[in-house]
This record gives structure tokens, C-alpha cells and sequence, in this order.
């Protein structure tokens, strides 16, 4: 049972609203924050829901050598009737489950995660932004216990924050331009790519950084053997759309994280009769097929930028322009029907949106 223990001096509603007309994404935080502790003697207990401030960590925390860290991305949405809705939290939970396995962690039972993340975003609704923002969750676990030597830690706390937040890309929703990096990889077989582990993104930072320096927005990862066929960007998963309305992803396989979005691109496009392969793709293929025009669309898909559309690719050996550079048709029409049921302005056969009780 979750203890809820009140912010004694919660953000004023005028400072909040200021904050809330340009958010950015990530550098504004809601009130509150849940934490629950695990040890090996107790198991999971003292679970709080109570105002966010810093932790306080020995020197000698296990994350802090050994990087026992694993966390989620999800987004809590003001809905067309006025309530307010998660979007398929239990695959979160799911998947949390699986990453902490992987890193020698304790799974969380899924109820307790889904009770962590509806309480804060209850408490916190008013911190939810109207129009096309979001409130942005991370839950998120790391090892707590004071200690030097390889084994899995005895301690962890697992924490849900908040952020309002708006447009991940600085441009909205305009086509981004990707960077397909040649000589750093994000992850190899038997690895911890499917994982969703601080240890993943910081191996990409530097390819990323990279990225940004020739003018592009996100990075593109090719296999770690061969060097050929494309994985995924930094943080988001990658589809190709062709001349017959053949979607193409590459297969899951160890390497990629199992993204939710991807999930629920594939189902909702399988779901109106388009074809979905999950194959792998070579960078000469997509250089190819660029050129000829068989390839007519490219788009990432994340929770944090949902649906972004990729214009331009860049490369050692020069650059190509995917169709028109702008969105395609059947990007936008993708992207407009996620995001109708993520906010309750479409129809959801599948019973993906997840009401949450609040206030708001």
C-alpha cells in the first residue's frame, strides 16, 4: 500500500502555469515522486508517494560503479472527454519487468508499478499540459547498496518523476535528419541492447554527439558484426515505408529494444490492411531504394517523440533525401491515429488507453 505523504509546499498554481506554457522537454519537474525500497531481507516495502527532492547516496552505491540502473518512458495525456489516460502501461510494466531481470535486479510486480505510476500522475495532474503536450513518467530502479565488488547489490530503490513536456524535436513535427554512424555500435548479440538500461544510452552519446556536429538530429546504429544492417536510432525504433505500402522494421533479435510505439505501429498498420515485414534492411539497400524511388517514406517511433518522419540522411559518403523530405502520407496518417487514441480522440478497439482517476 502506497503512503501518501503530501508536498508541505507544492508549486503555487500562477508559478505552475507559467512553466507550463514552454516546458521544453525534460527540465521541468511535477511536485511529487514515488519511492519504494527492496532489499533481500524485506523485499519491496516502504513505498511513498511524497514530494521530489534529491537522494541521498554513499559514495560507494552499487549504480554508481557497477551501473545497475534500468528505467521506462511513458506519457500520461489529457483526454477529449477532460480525464486523463496512460497508454498501454502494462507494457511498460512488462517490459521494466524483463530489463530488470536481464541487469540481476528485482522484478517489480506489475501491480506495484502501475500503482506507482497512477498515483503520481493523480496527485500530479494539474502539472498536465492541454493541447499537444504531455506529462512524461519515468519510473526508473537502481542499486542503493553501499558497496565495492562485482555481484548484484542486496539494495534498490525504484522511483516514478514527472515532466510536463512538449515537442521532443526542436522542430515538432517536422521530417528530422538522421546521421548512420560507421564507426561506433550501440549493442551485439548477447548484450544488454534489448534492455532498457542507463548503460545503452550512454554508449550511444558519442555517436550522437557526432550526429549533432554534421548537422542531424539523431543517430542511426548498424549491426556491431557486420556493420551493415540498420538497427535503430539512439532512442527510437525505425521503419521504412515502400512504393507498394510494404512497411519494413528490422527484427527483433536481442539487439533492439522491443519498443511499445513499434508494437503499436505494427498492429495499427497491419490493422488497416497494410503489409509489415520484420526483416532486416541493409544501408545499401536504404541508399538504393532511396534513389530509385521504390523507398517512399522513413520514420522513428518513441514514446518520447511518438512519430517523427526522417527527411535526410547523412553518411560518410555524402547524403539522400528520403521522398519529398517532408512527411509522407502514410506517416502522418500512422502518427494521427496513435496519437487520437493515446487522447481519447479516436476509437480504441485494442483497449490500449488506461484511465486514471484524478482530480483534474
Amino acid at each position: 500500500m502506497l503512503k501518501i505523504l503530501p508536498h508541505p509546499s507544492a508549486t503555487a498554481p500562477d508559478a505552475r502555469a507559467a512553466l507550463l506554457e514552454n516546458p521544453g522537454f525534460g527540465k521541468v519537474f511535477t511536485d511529487h515522486m514515488v519511492t519504494i525500497q527492496w532489499t533481500s531481507e524485506l523485499g519491496w516495502h516502504d513505498a511513498r508517494v511524497r514530494a521530489r527532492e534529491a537522494f541521498s547516496l554513499d559514495p560507494a552505491a552499487a549504480v554508481l560503479h557497477y551501473a545497475q540502473e534500468i528505467f521506462e518512458g511513458m506519457k500520461a495525456y489529457r483526454t477529449q472527454d477532460g480525464g486523463v489516460a496512460l497508454f498501454r502501461p502494462l507494457e511498460n510494466a512488462r517490459r521494466f519487468a524483463r530489463s530488470a531481470q536481464r541487469m540481476a535486479m528485482p522484478v517489480l510486480p506489475d501491480e506495484m508499478f502501475l500503482q506507482a505510476v497512477e498515483a503520481l500522475v493523480d496527485i500530479d495532474a494539474d502539472w498536465i499540459p492541454g493541447g499537444e503536450g504531455s506529462l512524461y513518467l519515468r519510473p526508473f530502479m537502481f542499486a542503493s547498496e553501499a558497496f565495492l565488488g562485482v555481484r548484484p547489490a542486496a539494495e534498490y530503490t525504484f522511483c516514478v518523476i514527472a515532466c510536463p513536456v512538449g515537442a521532443y524535436f526542436k522542430g515538432g513535427s517536422t521530417a528530422v535528419t538522421v546521421w548512420v554512424s560507421d564507426d561506433y555500435s550501440r549493442a551485439a548479440a548477447g548484450g544488454t541492447g534489448d534492455a532498457k538500461c542507463g548503460g545503452n544510452y550512454a554508449a550511444s552519446l558519442l555517436a550522437q554527439a557526432e550526429a549533432v556536429r554534421h548537422g542531424c538530429d539523431q543517430v542511426v546504429f548498424l549491426d556491431a558484426v557486420e556493420h551493415r544492417w540498420i538497427e535503430e536510432l539512439g532512442g527510437m525504433n525505425i521503419f521504412f515505408v515502400m512504393d507498394d505500402d510494404v512497411l519494413v522494421t528490422p527484427p527483433l533479435g536481442g539487439t533492439i529494444l522491443p519498443g511499445i510505439t513499434r508494437d503499436s505501429i505494427i498492429a495499427l498498420a497491419r490493422g488497416a490492411g497494410l503489409t509489415v515485414q520484420e526483416a532486416p534492411y541493409a544501408f545499401d539497400q536504404w541508399r538504393a531504394d532511396a534513389a530509385s524511388g521504390r523507398l517512399r517514406e522513413v520514420f522513428a517511433c518513441g514514446t518520447a517523440a511518438v512519430v517523427a518522419a526522417v527527411g535526410k540522411v547523412r553518411h560518410t559518403g555524402g547524403e539522400f533525401v528520403i521522398g519529398s523530405g517532408a512527411d509522407g502520407a502514410i506517416t502522418e496518417r500512422l502518427r494521427a491515429q496513435l496519437t487520437g487514441i493515446q487522447r481519447g480522440e479516436r476509437a480504441d478497439p485494442q483497449g490500449w488507453r488506461h484511465p486514471v482517476s484524478s482530480k483534474a
